[in-house]
């Protein structure tokens, strides 16, 4: 019922922009704070990139912060993510993030559903000149 649609990616060259985006899919009654994270190759682990709350408040990594920027469209449920200044390590995996996702009741009368996590698939993004 819930799908991330996550576009953009692909390849860039260093020094360009980076632009991605995702949205959140299906009867939405409510999303909390939307993000993106991304898993480089060599990387055990995934690692925050930027987040936003539905208020519309910013956490930005140090790896990426005063190169990057994200945004929401809340009507929408629909995150952005630009970073400028492509640099080679941020070549990676890159997962969309949707927190406490809440759906519609089945009727006007009804509480809207569970607050739910969801993931994106991953966008892979590679960078080379």
């Amino acid at each position: 019922q819930v799908q991330l649609v996550e576009s953009g990616g692909g390849s860039v060259q260093p020094g360009t922009s980076l632009n991605l985006s995702c949205a959140v899919s299906g009867d939405i009654y409510s999303v909390n704070a939307m993000g993106w994270y991304r898993q480089a190759p060599w990387k055990q682990r995934r690692e925050l990139v930027a987040t936003i709350t539905h208020a519309l408040e910013t956490n930005i990594a140090d790896s990426v912060k005063g190169r990057a920027t994200i945004s929401r469209d809340n009507d929408k449920h629909t995150v952005y993510l630009q970073i400028d200044s492509v640099k080679r390590e941020d070549a990676a995996v890159y997962y969309c993030n949707a927190e406490s996702v809440r759906l519609k009741g089945l009727s006007a009368s009804d509480q809207p559903g569970p607050a739910i996590d969801y993931w994106g698939q991953g966008t892979p993004v590679t960078v080379s000149s």
